[in-house]
């Protein structure tokens, strides 16, 4: 008897069912697939992987389910997943760990009885499943219970947890600075690069033309040149001389990290990243 077991209930998931199976066998010892009656791919790819199948065509309440699970080999464990399209592969990990924690049973339902806030108390004909961890008592109790039933019928002896499936909150996701656009993309690259375009073209540009507008604007308001007027100039000229400057220093720089990348990448055992420089 295999000590823990998943089974993945429904059908026509084919696109999500390799990674399903995957993942379930590296945190069980068994899979089993329980097909509702797909009409796509899903029963050939468990073929493929080597995944067996059980067609499953009763009514989708746990008494009938735990019947079915008797009958197929049960694990100390069992694990039920009704993959729908609202169940998420990130999910079951902790739904795994669910199932270790000792619970005879530990079930989630969705259910239209809005006047029963008690879970528990919630007939099985009336819910649908979202997942299903048992033992073999749990699995044999809710086996012998009518679909009329509820869980807090179940005997005393067992350690019952019973939830209601609550849908994941909607978050909306702000849009992050590298997916914003294509500038923001250039922009970003940029920053975490500390490309020297950005370092000195950028505030050399800038620096540049200050300097060109005032060379034009303010010389030309003085009427004499005085002590004043000197150092205005003088400081017009520094200005767009430093942004000159900082515009070519940021090409020399872009034109040598060219350079050096095609360099390194003739040399194989060249050090990354300027090791060793």
């Amino acid at each position: 008897m295999e000590s823990f077991r998943i089974v993945l209930l429904g059908k026509d998931f084919e696109l999500r069912f390799v990674s399903l199976v995957v993942r379930s066998r590296e945190l069980s010892d068994d899979v089993v697939l329980f097909d509702l009656g797909s009409s796509d791919n899903t029963k050939d790819l468990a073929q493929k992987i080597d995944c067996r199948i059980v067609d499953y065509s009763d009514e989708l309440h746990v008494p009938k389910l735990c019947s079915s699970l008797l009958n197929d080999d049960p694990a100390r464990t069992t694990l039920l997943v009704n993959v729908t399209d609202q169940f998420k592969l990130r999910d079951l990990p902790l739904l795994v760990n669910r199932a270790r924690e000792s619970w005879d049973v530990h079930m989630s339902y969705t259910s239209d009885n809005s006047e029963v806030t008690n879970p528990q108390e919630v007939s099985y004909s009336d819910g649908e499943i979202s997942h299903l961890a048992v033992s073999i008592a749990g699995m044999e109790a809710l086996s012998k219970s009518s679909i009329s039933d509820s869980p807090v019928e179940l005997d005393s002896g067992l350690k019952v947890r019973v939830l209601h499936t609550t849908p994941p909150p909607n978050v909306q996701q702000r849009e992050s600075l590298a997916t914003a656009s294509r500038f923001a993309q250039l922009l970003y690259w940029m920053l975490e690069s500390r490309h020297p375009l950005l370092l000195f073209g950028i505030p050399g540009f800038v620096l540049f033309m200050v300097g060109y507008k005032l060379s034009g604007d303010v010389l030309d308001s003085f009427s004499e040149w005085n002590e004043t007027s000197v150092g205005v100039g003088l400081a017009v000229i520094a200005v767009t001389l430093m942004g000159l400057f900082a515009m070519m220093v940021g090409l020399i720089l872009y034109i040598l990290g060219k350079q050096v990348k095609q360099i390194q990448s003739q040399y194989q055992h060249w050090p990354k990243n300027n090791e060793g420089l």
